[in-house]
């Protein structure tokens, strides 16, 4: 099921980049990462449509958010699934978030966020 879904993790945290990029990997996924807002920009400019879901956080150092992040994600690619986590932002989810996305509140358990993607690439099989 996994195998060959690639997942973008957006996280300037390096353990927790780190932590994320190898469960996913052991999950299964095929994991893209970048330290910051501004890179996940350049990089999705480059190739989002190759790309299944993101993960990214909210609170990113920088002038580009995360709630940025997944808005120019969903413009460049309208099937990504988009993961949200923070620790303080959730309260904007609901204005700044892109539909039917999900948020994870950090802290989490990691192996939540393998169950979020997957929940939410195959709603995404399901509608095609």
């Amino acid at each position: 099921m996994t195998k060959g879904i690639r997942v973008f993790i957006v996280e300037d945290e390096e353990a927790i980049l780190h932590i994320l990029a190898e469960e996913l990997t052991e999950s299964g996924f095929s994991i893209v990462t970048a330290g910051s807002g501004e890179e996940a920009i350049r990089m999705l400019e480059l190739e989002a449509s190759s790309y299944r879901a993101l993960i990214t956080d909210v609170n990113l150092s920088g002038d580009v958010t995360g709630w940025d992040v997944g808005k120019y994600a969903r413009e460049m690619n309208d099937r990504i699934a988009v993961v949200y986590m923070t620790g303080a932002s959730a309260h904007d989810w609901a204005s700044r978030g892109v539909p039917n996305s999900l948020l994870m509140l950090k802290p989490f358990a990691v192996a939540q966020a393998v169950t979020a993607v997957a929940q939410l690439v195959n709603a995404a099989a399901i509608l095609l």
